[in-house]
């Protein structure tokens, strides 16, 4: 039985379920099926994912509920520094990029989160978790380095109330990491551009973000 409402992110709310698992349900409806065969693929390589399985709605996702706070809440309480967040996203963004392509012939594609941050890190008692993986694709792993790059710099310009944290956290973030190029960085930016869910100053602001990734660079 569906339970309370756990959270709400911008396309999908989260239920908890009466066998402690949780339900994500898209709003839109949108099909969770490649969702979940990207993370049924990364449990088979041993990335840490949570298990899942397939709702009774073709917008619907039953996952194990993890416990823990979000990389994001452990920085805002000083539980983790900006070095030990930025070390953590790079490894599991390297450990991510080792994993083959489910369909890509090209030998350098790789698995692409594409929406690879803080909040979608949970600390959980097993080891870090990520989650949300509907924006999964399979590509060059630079475009995946990019967006949370991009991410990180345009929380730090647009979104007060975490700007400090974000901008703390992108230096450490891609030192450790082989940096994007011009070119992957200007086609990160007109996926994050055309994204809907983006709010008007998010949008506007995405010029300053790719100078301050420069810059950081």
């Amino acid at each position: 039985m569906i339970g309370e409402l756990l959270g709400i992110g911008r396309t999908a709310d989260v239920y908890a379920l009466d066998d402690g698992r949780v339900l994500r349900r898209y709003r839109d409806g949108s099909d969770t099926a490649g969702e979940l065969a990207v993370m049924t693929h990364l449990a088979r390589h041993d990335y840490p994912v949570a298990a899942a399985w397939p709702g009774t709605a073709p917008g619907e996702l039953v996952m194990e509920r993890l416990a823990g706070p979000t990389l994001r809440e452990a920085l805002a309480s000083g539980t983790t520094g900006p070095e030990e967040a930025g070390e953590l996203l790079a490894d599991l963004l390297r450990r991510l990029h080792a994993v083959p392509a489910r369909h890509s012939a090209d030998p350098a594609h790789r698995i692409l989160h594409l929406d690879f941050h803080p909040e979608n890190v949970m600390l959980a008692p097993r080891g870090p978790v990520v989650i949300d993986w509907a924006t999964a694709d399979e590509g060059e792993p630079g475009l995946d380095v990019a967006m949370s790059a991009l991410i990180l710099a345009q929380a730090a310009v647009t979104m007060p109330a975490v700007a400090e944290l974000a901008r703390a956290l992108l230096v450490p973030f891609l030192r450790r990491l082989e940096p994007p190029t011009a070119g992957q960085l200007e086609r990160v930016r007109a996926i994050r551009a055309a994204n809907p869910t983006l709010t008007e100053a998010e949008t506007a602001g995405l010029g300053q973000a790719l100078e301050l990734i420069r810059a950081a660079l």
